[in-house]
């Protein structure tokens, strides 16, 4: 799961609450009268875990209903963020019924963070530290001021400039990989672009942590302490905090550039925190002139099961 390039900052989307006031309450359920194609990716995993997508989404409601611990630390993260929690409870049940392969429960996430504690971790890439590496001047534009001081636009800007001036080119005689930022840099001995309850990246923890910093008691973080960020992607104490922010922050994007309200449809909600960038997906819709912005395969699940979603709270 990923978060906006060159997103913009809370203050910015707060500038603008007399425009979003006026937002259209994007309705209940679902555009698409049938679910959109499902990643072949998705598909792959599931059946070499022998299972079926049915068999995941059941298994997940059944672990979050018996887990009530875990659902009251959801409902008072939710209240912190101002969010509905269905919008977390939604994203959570997507990433296991499509991106993950089981979850037994949250304390298993308690007990891997813990393990992740004890490796030795480096975000680099070929021996060059990520911090070191955003210093060329490739990377110059991204040294204002106004990027530099909010960390969603410092790493979206980080991100974007990799994709153009570095993914898979040469530069200064490196062949770079034709991976993306967060897998280049911050994946250095894990396969997964993601990880933990609400399967976050390093790279979506480094872009919200200012807005969670504001907003909890968690310090923020940066990318020269790997095992916070880690710990942060794994630890459900600290991840439910992100997976607020990552919703908050498509609300917001929605609100400020669609001129359209999603607070009241996970699906959208679900979608957005499955495909990241909302502020630029905001944009296009609204250059677009659809009427609605439409759920992908994992938001139409949410909005098609959405009273048995709703009963684990």
């Amino acid at each position: 799961m990923a978060v906006p390039a060159g997103s913009l900052s809370v203050s910015l989307a707060l500038s603008s609450t007399a425009e979003a006031a006026g937002a259209r309450v994007v309705p209940e359920g679902n555009r698409n009268k049938s679910q959109p194609a499902i990643p072949f990716s998705s598909a792959r995993r599931t059946k070499a875990a022998q299972s079926t997508y049915d068999q995941k989404f059941d298994k997940i409601i059944a672990v979050l209903k018996r887990d009530s611990s875990l659902i009251s630390k959801i409902k008072r993260v939710a209240g912190r963020y101002n969010i509905d929690p269905i919008h977390m409870i939604g994203a959570i049940i997507g990433e296991h019924t499509y991106n993950y392969d089981t979850l037994d429960s949250a304390q298993s996430y308690y007990i891997k963070a813990l393990n992740y504690a004890g490796i030795p971790l480096k975000f680099e890439y070929n021996g060059e530290n990520v911090e070191d590496f955003v210093q060329r001047p490739e990377f110059d534009r991204c040294q204002t001021k106004s990027i530099q001081q909010h960390s969603d636009r410092r790493w979206g800007c980080y991100e974007t400039v990799w994709e153009s001036k570095f993914r898979n080119k040469r530069v200064s005689g490196t062949r770079f990989p034709g991976t993306n930022f967060n897998e280049t840099f911050f994946q250095p001995l894990f396969s997964g672009q993601s990880f933990g309850l609400g399967q976050l990246s390093p790279l979506t923890v480094l872009k919200m942590t200012d807005r969670v910093a504001r907003q909890s008691r968690n310090r923020p973080l940066s990318a020269s302490d790997p095992k916070a960020v880690y710990k942060a992607t794994m630890d459900p104490d600290i991840s439910l905090e992100y997976m607020a922010a990552v919703i908050q922050d498509a609300i917001e994007a929605y609100k400020s550039v669609g001129k359209v309200d999603i607070s009241k449809n996970p699906g959208i909600t679900a979608t957005l925190y499955n495909l990241g960038d909302p502020w630029k997906r905001a944009t296009r819709f609204r250059r677009s002139g659809a009427t609605w912005p439409s759920e992908n395969y994992y938001g139409w699940l949410v909005n098609d099961r959405l009273e048995k979603i709703r009963s684990v709270l």
